[in-house]
């Protein structure tokens, strides 16, 4: 099986309603770490282009650079924006402007949020039935 995986970093604000509880609004540098994974690489030996994948995810977290979470997509009708659901929304998103690319040899497997040092939340996508 092979691995590669690439990061980018934003900066943002949120405020999670947590017990029926708004928090204070507050910020943080988000680290954000898609893996894509598979087990053949495609004819040029590669299972993803580094450059196409970096690009691709800057334009999935561009909006949210420098942003209130809260007013961002998808999150303004009530999902709260914590770091599981930014990782599922940028999976997701990952996975639907990829994976179509990538097959029958890789796909997206997960996203890690590190939202401040040593709290990180994963999402692994679910494996598509090929």
């Amino acid at each position: 099986m092979f691995e590669i995986s690439i990061q980018r970093e934003f900066c943002a604000a949120h405020a999670l309603l947590i017990g029926g509880h708004r928090e204070i609004m507050h910020g943080h540098n988000w680290r954000v770490t898609v893996v894509i994974a598979g087990g053949n690489l495609d004819a040029d030996g590669l299972l993803c282009d580094f450059h196409t994948a970096e690009d691709v995810l800057s334009e999935v977290v561009g909006p949210f650079n420098n942003a209130n979470l809260n007013e961002c997509p998808p999150f303004v009708n009530g999902v709260n924006p914590s770091a599981e659901h930014i990782a599922k929304y940028i999976g997701e998103e990952m996975a639907a402007r990829l994976d179509e690319a990538l097959r029958p040899h890789a796909r997206v497997v997960s996203v890690s949020i590190t939202e401040a040092p040593g709290c990180v939340a994963t999402y692994r996508l679910a494996r598509a039935e090929r």
